[in-house]
C-alpha cells in the first residue's frame, strides 16, 4: 500500500474553508482504495511566510507517507514552488502568485480574512519572508500543474504560463483569480495526483 500526502495551501486572506479546497478534499477522499491512501493536509496559514513554511514543513518531514504532492492557489501556489522544489515532489499551481513580494508590498497593513472579520497584520517584514521563499526557477517542469486563468483579474496569467515553461498548463479562456470553474477542471488535478 502507497500513501500519497497532499497538501493544500489557500491564498492570501483565505482559509482551509475555500469552494477549491473543500472541492479538493472532497474529490481526494474518493481517490483512497485498498491499494492507495491519500493523506489530506490544509492548514490555516498564517499571517507570517516564514512561520507558514515552518509549520507545513514540520507536518510534511513527520509524515510517514510514500509520496508528497502539493497543491496551492495563487499565495499558495507560490508556497507550492518553494516546498515542490524542497521536497522535489510533484506541485499544482491554481492562478500562482509566482512573485509574491512584488505581489503583496502593496497590502503591508492591517487586513481581514475572507471569510472571518478576525483582523491580522501583514507585517513589512513578511515581505522579506517571502523574498526569501521566491523560486526563480522551477528545476523539472514534467512535477508541475499550471492552471491559469485569462481572466484573472488580480494577476497575470502570462507571467504564470512563462514561470511553468515545459510543464503541463491548463490556460482557462475567461475564469476569474479564484477560478469559480474550478470544478470543471478538478479531474484534470486528480488525475495529475494520481500519476
Amino acid at each position: 500500500m502507497t500513501t500519497t500526502l497532499l497538501v493544500y495551501l489557500h491564498g492570501f486572506r483565505s482559509s482551509p474553508n475555500s469552494s477549491k479546497a473543500v472541492m479538493t478534499k472532497e474529490a481526494v477522499r474518493a481517490l483512497s482504495s485498498s491499494a492507495r491512501t491519500y493523506e489530506w493536509y490544509c492548514p490555516q496559514l498564517l499571517a507570517s511566510p516564514k512561520e507558514s513554511m515552518a509549520m507545513v514543513m514540520n507536518h510534511i518531514d513527520q509524515s510517514s507517507a510514500d509520496r508528497v504532492v502539493i497543491i496551492g492557489s495563487s499565495l499558495g501556489g507560490f508556497y507550492t514552488n518553494y516546498l515542490a522544489e524542497k521536497y522535489q515532489c510533484k506541485g499544482v499551481a491554481l492562478n500562482p502568485a509566482v512573485y509574491a513580494a512584488r505581489e503583496l508590498e502593496p497590502h503591508v497593513g492591517m487586513m481581514t480574512a475572507y471569510d472571518s472579520d478576525e483582523p491580522f497584520d501583514f507585517k513589512a517584514e513578511y515581505i522579506d519572508e517571502l523574498r526569501a521563499l521566491q523560486v526563480n526557477t522551477i528545476s523539472d517542469a514534467k512535477r508541475y500543474f499550471l492552471i491559469a486563468a485569462k481572466g484573472d483579474e488580480l494577476l497575470d496569467w502570462k507571467e504564470m504560463v512563462a514561470f511553468y515553461s515545459g510543464a503541463k498548463q491548463l490556460v482557462l479562456e475567461g475564469s476569474d483569480h479564484g477560478i469559480t470553474d474550478y470544478a470543471d477542471h478538478l479531474s484534470a488535478v486528480i488525475d495529475f495526483i494520481k500519476q
